[in-house]
C-alpha cells in the first residue's frame, strides 16, 4: 500500500430491501459502471436491510488502501435519507477514516442526465403494442 497514490473508488449507495432480489438492478448497475472503470473498484452499500452497510464498506475500502471514495446515492428522490441519514453517516465516516477524502455527489434522481434517460424510457413505453 502506497500513500503516494491517490487510489480512488465508487461506492453505489442504496436503501436496502428485506427481498434480496431487489438488489438485482443495482447489482447489473454496478456491473455495467465497473465495466466502464476496470481500474477504480465499484461497489453497492446499503442504508438498511441488506449488507454492507456503508461503514463497513468504506472501512474495507480504507483496509485496501482507497484514499478516495466517491458515494453516488441511486435514490430517485432526496428524501430523507439523503438529506439527513447520509450526510449525518458520512460525517462519522470522515471523522472515522481521517486518510480517506469522502465525496458525496447528488441523488441520482436529481441529475438531468438520469432524468432524461427516464423519460426517454416513458415516452418509448407509450409507443409498444
Amino acid at each position: 500500500m502506497s500513500n503516494t497514490l491517490n487510489k480512488q473508488a465508487l461506492v453505489l449507495f442504496a436503501h436496502g430491501a428485506r427481498a434480496a432480489s431487489w438488489a438485482a438492478p443495482f447489482e447489473r448497475l454496478r456491473e455495467l459502471t465497473q465495466a466502464r472503470m476496470p481500474d477504480v473498484p465499484v461497489s453497492l452499500a446499503f442504508l438498511e436491510l441488506m449488507e454492507p452497510r456503508l461503514p463497513q464498506r468504506v472501512a474495507a475500502l480504507t483496509a485496501d488502501g482507497v484514499t478516495h471514495i466517491t458515494v453516488v446515492p441511486v435514490f430517485l428522490g432526496q428524501g430523507g435519507h439523503v438529506l439527513r441519514d447520509l450526510p449525518l453517516m458520512v460525517d462519522q465516516l470522515r471523522i472515522d477514516h481521517p486518510q480517506t477524502t469522502i465525496d458525496v455527489v447528488e441523488a441520482a434522481g436529481e441529475n438531468a442526465a438520469v432524468l432524461n434517460a427516464l423519460s426517454d424510457y416513458c415516452v418509448a413505453s407509450l409507443s409498444k403494442d
